[in-house]
């Protein structure tokens, strides 16, 4: 295969992993999404309450999965371009000379990405920590970017406080009401959460999985095919897995103000403003903790989401690349 269509081969891979991993998580996890939106837009609206709420109205279940179409288009399609991209950049990275002083690749100087060892969890490459947090914190920025006006749909939609019918009426109104500006609603306080989030997940999730890893090396393992191989896919997956949900509970509490904040921009633009304005007229009307509202939800959701989307991705692509070994092995 030539060096242009083993590039476009394993983009697609990234993107199609991310695309997957991202409908399912959103699809199942859209209850607690909701439920988060709704305890957002008001301090005097508790979890359960509004679970109680929406169970006493008709179709209850169907109205736990309200905005389920517009979630799974904005993660899916943004799991998608935030996995591509950050691929890209950490490929590009890890084969660069960029932030030598950070001590990126371990084979920067001849050139060649640095991959994790066949006794490793993942087949994604080694980068810095520094690297790691730089490289997350653009691709989940860009990617937001591009998906901020589904993303504004959707948290009307999920909303009590608008009445859309479809994501069409969704869209029209608010581009009737407030033009473009409002399909980018909130999008300093998303960027500001999403940016710091990503990063620092990226960061703990790396990081983790190495020191998990090292803990697997340590144990006493017998000469089985399977052992000479490498690390079993069971045991990729659970260190995964874990590395995923801890990365994301660490992730989450640090940036929760931000998405406190970028909710209720979304919401009520025109009484919040801008993210300054409304951090402020939170904590000076409903106090300090108003901007950890929905901390509980958020982080249960963000770690169940983030370690199935992860782990689901890195199987994905570690069963892409065993496929392409595979085949060039027999084409020899």
């Amino acid at each position: 295969m030539s060096k242009d269509g083993s590039q476009r081969s394993s983009s697609t891979t990234h993107f199609l992993a991310g695309l997957t991993t991202g409908c399912l998580s959103a699809t199942l996890l859209q209850p607690a999404d909701l439920l988060k939106t709704r305890v957002q837009q008001s301090r005097s609206t508790s979890l359960l309450t509004t679970f109680r709420t929406i169970l006493a109205s008709p179709n209850s279940l169907q109205n736990l999965w309200r905005g389920t179409l517009p979630s799974v288009i904005r993660t899916g399609l943004g799991s998608a371009l935030y996995f591509s991209t950050l691929n890209a950049l950490r490929q590009h990275v890890a084969t660069s000379n960029l932030l030598p002083s950070t001590g990126l690749a371990d084979a920067a100087a001849s050139g060649t990405a640095t991959y994790s060892s066949s006794s490793s969890s993942s087949n994604l490459p080694r980068l810095s920590n520094m690297a790691n947090l730089t490289t997350g914190a653009v691709a989940r920025a860009s990617a937001g970017f591009v998906m901020m006006p589904v993303t504004v749909i959707k948290v009307r939609y999920e909303s009590s406080l608008y009445a859309y019918t479809s994501m069409w009426q969704a869209g029209t109104a608010i581009l009737k009401a407030e033009g473009v500006k409002g399909l980018f609603s909130g999008f300093g306080a998303t960027a500001v959460r999403d940016a710091p989030y990503a990063g620092l997940y990226v960061l703990f999730y790396e990081h983790l999985k190495r020191r998990l890893g090292q803990v697997q090396e340590a144990k006493p393992v017998s000469m089985t095919p399977d052992s000479q191989r490498g690390m079993k896919s069971s045991t990729a997956l659970s260190i995964n897995f874990v590395s995923g949900i801890l990365a994301a509970g660490i992730a989450t509490a640090i940036t929760n103000p931000f998405d406190a904040v970028k909710t209720r921009l979304q919401l009520m633009p025109r009484k919040y403003g801008n993210m300054f304005k409304a951090s402020r007229l939170m904590v000076r009307e409903e106090g300090f903790r108003s901007l950890f509202d929905g901390l509980g939800l958020r982080m249960g959701r963000k770690a169940l989401s983030s370690a199935v989307a992860w782990t689901l991705y890195e199987e994905l692509v570690r069963r892409a690349e065993m496929n392409v070994k595979n085949n060039n092995e027999a084409a020899l």
